[in-house]
Order: C-alpha cells, then sequence, then structure tokens
C-alpha cells in the first residue's frame, strides 16, 4: 500500500455571510499518497481553493480532522502552520510572486533563508534547484529581463529548493500563453516522474488532463475523484 501524504477526514469549512451560512468546504474526505500528480479541478466559487488553502496549511478547517505526512494540521497555530508550510510544502502561483529587487539566485534562496540554512548551502541548493529548470546561467538576472515562462520555472525552482514533500500548483499555467504552458505543465510531469508529489488547482478541464488523477468540486463537495482517462471520457 502506497504511504498516504495528505488524508483528508470529512473537513468542514464554513462561512457567515449575515444571516446566511456558506459551507465552502461540505464535509471532504480525500486521501493523496506520495508520489502522485492529482488536479483539483472546479468553476469559481466551487470550493477547490478553500481546499487548496487548506491542504497548503494555509487555512484550518472548521471541523474535521488534516494530516499532513501523519501530522495533524488541523488545530495548529499560525507559527506551526508557517513552520508546516516551510518544511513540508512548495508553492508555485499563477503570478509567480518573485520579488522585483533580487536577482533570480536571491528570490529562490528565500525559503530556505527562512528555513535558517546557512548562506554557503543555501546558494548551493538554490544553484542546483535553478540547474534543475535550466536557468542557471542567469541566476543573477532580474524576474523583469525573463519572458513569463522562465519566471514561472524560478517559482517552480524556488518550490523545489526547499525539497518539499509536497508541491502544490495554484492555476500555473494560468498567466502563460498555450505554448508556454505546455512547457510549464511537461515540466510538472518531469518532476512527477522524478518522484515528487504533485497537487494542481485549476478551473480548466483541459489542464486537469495533464495530471493522472483529477478530483472535481462542486458546491463544496467533490463530485468525481478518478484517474484521469476515467475523467476524460465523461467531458
Amino acid at each position: 500500500m502506497e504511504e498516504p501524504l495528505i488524508e483528508l477526514k470529512e473537513i468542514y469549512k464554513v462561512y457567515r455571510l449575515g444571516d446566511e451560512e456558506v459551507r465552502a468546504s461540505d464535509g471532504v474526505s480525500l486521501t493523496i499518497c506520495r508520489g502522485e500528480f492529482v488536479a483539483i479541478v472546479g468553476k469559481s466559487g466551487s470550493g477547490k481553493s478553500t481546499l487548496m488553502n487548506i491542504i497548503g496549511a494555509l487555512d484550518v478547517p472548521t471541523s474535521g480532522e488534516y494530516l499532513l505526512g501523519g501530522e495533524d494540521v488541523g488545530g495548529m497555530s499560525d507559527n506551526q502552520l508557517a513552520q508546516i508550510r516551510n518544511k513540508m510544502i512548495g508553492f508555485i502561483f499563477q503570478q509567480y510572486n518573485l520579488l522585483p529587487k533580487l536577482n533570480l539566485l536571491e528570490n529562490v534562496e528565500l525559503p530556505l533563508l527562512y528555513a535558517g540554512i546557512g548562506t554557503n548551502e543555501r546558494k548551493e541548493r538554490a544553484l542546483a534547484s535553478l540547474e534543475r529548470v535550466g536557468l542557471a546561467e542567469k541566476w543573477r538576472n532580474l524576474p523583469n529581463q525573463l519572458s513569463g515562462g522562465q519566471q514561472q520555472r524560478v517559482s517552480i525552482a524556488r518550490a523545489l529548493a526547499g525539497d518539499p514533500s509536497l508541491i502544490l500548483a495554484d492555476e500555473p499555467t494560468g498567466a502563460l500563453d498555450s505554448k508556454t504552458s505546455r512547457e510549464v505543465l511537461n515540466f510538472l510531469k518531469k518532476l512527477n516522474d522524478e518522484g515528487n508529489t504533485i497537487v494542481m488547482i485549476t478551473h480548466d478541464s483541459a489542464i486537469a488532463l495533464e495530471a493522472r488523477r483529477v478530483v472535481r468540486v462542486h458546491d463544496g463537495k467533490i463530485n468525481f475523484d478518478g484517474d484521469v482517462n476515467e475523467y476524460s471520457a465523461i467531458l
């Protein structure tokens, strides 16, 4: 049996809007094992972003249990959540989130700096990470000297630098043209082939088909969870 990395058990996230109760997550249970490539797909307002925030330890559920690598994340304090994010999760965002005044090396080093890793090791690991995305020779460049696709590759390098258990990609191709999107998706597949666990959030079913498993969210509930071929057959 493969080892579970993510275990969500009866997760509820409830907000109050005036007199109304909104169930952004409505009893979600989901297990993702190490080494999987899973797309969580859903329209705007479906609850997929809420699920991403909980999986990414950016938010905690109203009720239910969330285990990440066997650790119970659901009841952690903000400081503990920050430590978990830094230690176990590499984030890839739609807008890259690179700091404009730092060069590529310094941008990739940031999570390692927060983790308290010494200067020499930090530089070594950041360069190795840029090497993996084919941008080591540009380490002195500033983000605005790169194309959108290259900037997204730098954000992937930053996500990889801390050797995370989980890579969480939020609409990673949302700001890219179709050719560059294809390059980034191929790169995510390559990382998965190398053994990295990837959870990708997307509103686009065509992008979701690039994963190996698809989880579709609607009205805060999972209404499909299966192999990518099963998903493509119902589209």
